[in-house]
């Protein structure tokens, strides 16, 4: 008998990578390219706007623009080096450092003065943002992190976020002078104020010592609230940022790492996911 006749079986043809790109943008909503480079560590958001703004970044080897979506499968690079963007969402690094005085916050320094980048680890693909900053003449803590969103919200004056700071005083306030600081006190840049103050034991002689919680961390702010009153702040230390408290075991000079399960909570406390953000391509099949 003759042989049935078998039609050729054809072998799934492999899907391009237009086309998986277009899969891929049909089914994610994509996330904004700045807040992509931002969680990358480059830097914070508004950081990379300005790179961006000034053609330095370019997606699938197009010049980006100030806005744009970008994709899982989109190739970013950032002067010319291609930037791994973290689509599988990973736990930022966040560490805690007391800074003590005389040390600037900034990568480089003119004067050759310390700066508080000398002291921290390195950390592959990625680098150390400091979240916002202490003057040079003052001490405490010192939150960095590799995670430019985190940064942001953290820093960023429309979130709010408390500083709490301890204050030693050449002088003592009135309970006049303790309600205008809580009220506001005008200084050159408009009107400041403390969400709360209080006096704290411990001072000898003229040296009285305050707690005080501030939320917008303008330059100099508390120095130069306490000088609009006529009363010279002979040291200043920051002893919490938002829900981060400074530990006592912190001596100055130290830095101590953050676990993973503070860094959830610290994520979670500033509104943002620690889910892992993954695309349709990542997806495995779905248990029963």
């Amino acid at each position: 008998m003759p042989q049935p006749i078998r039609r050729p079986t054809r072998k799934p043809v492999a899907k391009s990578y237009e086309e998986a790109h277009d899969e891929v943008r049909a089914a994610v909503p994509g996330e904004k390219l700045q807040k992509m480079l931002a969680t990358a560590g480059l830097g914070s958001r508004r950081d990379m706007d300005a790179l961006i703004a000034a053609g330095d970044v370019s997606v699938n080897g197009k010049v980006a623009q100030v806005g744009e979506r970008v994709f899982p499968t989109d190739r970013v690079r950032v002067k010319g080096r291609e930037v791994r963007i973290p689509w599988q969402a990973e736990l930022p690094k966040v560490l805690m450092y007391h800074k003590p005085e005389g040390e600037i916050v900034s990568r480089d320094d003119p004067d050759g003065r310390a700066t508080v980048f000398e002291k921290l680890p390195r950390v592959r693909g990625s680098r150390w943002i400091a979240v916002g900053r202490l003057d040079l003449n003052t001490e405490g803590l010192l939150v960095f992190t590799t995670s430019g969103e985190l940064a942001n919200r953290l820093s960023h004056p429309r979130y709010a976020v408390e500083r709490e700071y301890a204050v030693r005083v050449m002088g003592e306030l009135t309970i006049e002078q303790m309600q205008q600081l809580t009220t506001g006190v005008e200084l050159e840049d408009g009107i400041a104020r403390v969400m709360s103050i209080s006096h704290h034991e411990g001072g000898e002689g003229l040296n009285q010592w305050y707690r005080l919680v501030i939320q917008e961390g303008r330059n100099r702010e508390v120095r130069r609230l306490f000088e609009a009153l006529g009363l010279s702040v002979s040291r200043l230390i920051r002893v919490r940022f938002g829900p981060i408290n400074m530990p006592s075991r912190l001596k100055r000079g130290k830095l101590e790492m953050l676990t993973d399960k503070d860094v959830g909570v610290l994520m979670k406390w500033c509104g943002l996911s620690t889910a892992p953000a993954r695309s349709p391509l990542q997806r495995g099949p779905r248990k029963p």
